[in-house]
């Protein structure tokens, strides 16, 4: 049965949907019914093969004029609690895009709403799509690595000055006085985080105790850029993932989980994991990955079960929200960076070597010998 499907937000990485609707639309199991946009989208901006949907900047009122069963929201990160609201309240099911909320407030503001209504509601962390998850944690079960110490994460990106400005919000942690909390670890390298704690087995709220931020910017921001968390659990793991978008030589990031008998590095983007494990050679292995809005498809369709639900994104939610709460990030010093005219960027010296320490050895930048780092801001 072909559902129909209501996108909101289809420029920026909705453009990104747009395209894979049109995938599953090929495939017969999806229809796109309407867009919303506060501007609609011109002919041009449509990719062929979708025909004419329906177009509206009142999203309710396509939801009803369309009879959607699924509404992708990829707005601004402030507007997506009230959006999935509006949609559980007209019984449409949901694939909200990361991050789910911008404060843990509005998270279950937005969560306890949806389990109310009663529909179902997927979060689009598309790494937790990857049959690489359950493959490494079958390989941790088994002790494939002995017993595992921790987690670390790494993600070292690159963003030119005019990502900052491609929306009134980018960059912010604030703007008209509603939190946005655009920073590296919440928003562009959100997936590091979630996928960290989704492999040491912290995805729920209460499975974190305490949370060490350590936030900077060597970019006119008022937000984070290159900054590193550690995630105390109640299981006594340890999840630290540092990231920048002010690389020198920008890499896939990745999660490399640190036993007492070997490790398991997941490059998420690619679905490639290797095994490194004493007394054998390094095993490497590619895997698939399910498409989180056809996972949803599925579940209504044939009760296929959901992979990345409200609840299981409580954990990263908790980092959100220290992050929130955090002191603003500090400006790094003139001299921690210099500024690439031809690729108009920002670059950190050295930032490169001290995500991948972090993530191997799980230390922030502080316990790392950063000339720049500040002492780290402990919440719980």
């Amino acid at each position: 049965m072909t559902v129909p499907i209501v996108l909101a937000g289809a420029r920026g990485h909705g453009r990104w949907h747009l395209d894979n609707i049109r995938r599953l639309q090929d495939k017969g199991v999806v229809r796109l019914a309407g867009i919303c946009e506060l501007t609609p989208l011109t002919g041009e901006e449509i990719p062929d093969g979708l025909g004419t949907p329906e177009q509206s900047a009142d999203f309710g009122a396509l939801l009803d004029s369309t009879g959607a069963r699924i509404a992708v929201v990829c707005t601004p990160i402030p507007t997506h609690a009230d959006l999935a609201l509006t949609a559980a309240g007209k019984g449409v099911h949901l694939l909200l895009e990361k991050p789910p909320a911008p404060s843990y407030a509005e998270f279950r503001r937005m969560a306890d709403g949806i389990a109310e209504a009663g529909v179902a509601c997927q979060i689009g962390f598309q790494s937790l799509g990857s049959h690489a998850v359950p493959a490494i944690l079958g390989m941790v079960a088994e002790g494939a690595i002995g017993e595992v110490v921790g987690v670390g994460g790494a993600g070292a990106w690159a963003r030119a000055e005019a990502y900052y400005r491609r929306a009134p919000w980018a960059g912010r942690r604030r703007l008209n006085g509603v939190d946005v909390i655009d920073g590296v670890l919440t928003n562009p390298l959100a997936h590091a985080v979630a996928t960290a704690l989704a492999l040491n087995g912290t995805t729920r709220a209460e499975d974190v105790t305490g949370i060490e931020t350590e936030l900077l910017r060597a970019n006119d921001i008022e937000s984070d850029d290159t900054s590193c968390v550690r995630v105390t659990t109640a299981h006594g793991g340890r999840v630290t993932v540092a990231a920048t978008l002010c690389a020198e030589d920008p890499g896939e990031p990745y999660v490399v989980v640190h036993g007492t008998g070997g490790r398991i590095t997941f490059w998420y983007k690619q679905d490639r994991v290797l095994l490194q494990r004493a007394g054998h050679g390094p095993e490497e292995y590619e895997y698939g990955s399910t498409d989180l809005l056809e996972n949803l498809a599925d579940h209504l369709t044939d009760g296929t079960g959901l992979l990345v639900t409200p609840a299981s994104t409580g954990a990263f939610m908790k980092v959100v929200e220290a992050i929130r709460l955090a002191p603003d990030p500090a400006p790094l010093p003139a001299g921690a960076w210099h500024l690439i005219p031809d690729e108009d960027r920002r670059v950190v010296p050295g930032i490169d070597g001290l995500v991948a320490a972090a993530a191997d050895t799980l230390a922030l930048y502080s316990e790392l010998g950063a000339p720049w780092a500040l002492p780290n801001e402990p919440s719980t």
